[in-house]
């Protein structure tokens, strides 16, 4: 199990097929030595709290530790959202912020 702890993260409602999925989108800031970086996760299985972090389980075993003051797009991952929008405007969405533990996540047909 590898765990990420990204400094900013969105969650997608993603649609095909009939099937719907969320996934995060994360992004981290980089420094003098290393640009931003992003990743877009396999998919949301569940989501646990830890004090002020929402753990985020995802379908490929991975977890992300997201701040829930993190919510948000920044810089690393604005620009994917963007294009992710324009490519496919009625299959991609991003979610607003909420109280993510009572969000049903699994895909649905």
């Amino acid at each position: 199990m590898t765990e990420y702890n990204p400094d900013s993260w969105v969650i997608l409602k993603m649609v095909y097929k009939d099937q719907t999925f969320y996934k995060l989108l994360v992004g981290w800031s980089g420094g003098y030595l290393n640009g931003d970086s992003w990743r877009l996760n396999s998919g949301i299985e569940k989501v646990k709290l830890d004090n002020d972090r929402y753990k985020f389980y995802g379908s490929s075993g991975s977890v992300y530790s997201c701040h829930k003051n993190g919510y948000g797009l920044r810089m690393s991952t604005v620009d994917i959202y963007t294009t992710m929008k324009k490519t496919y405007p009625d299959q991609v969405e991003m979610l607003e912020d909420c109280d993510w533990l009572q969000m049903e996540w699994k895909g649905k047909a």
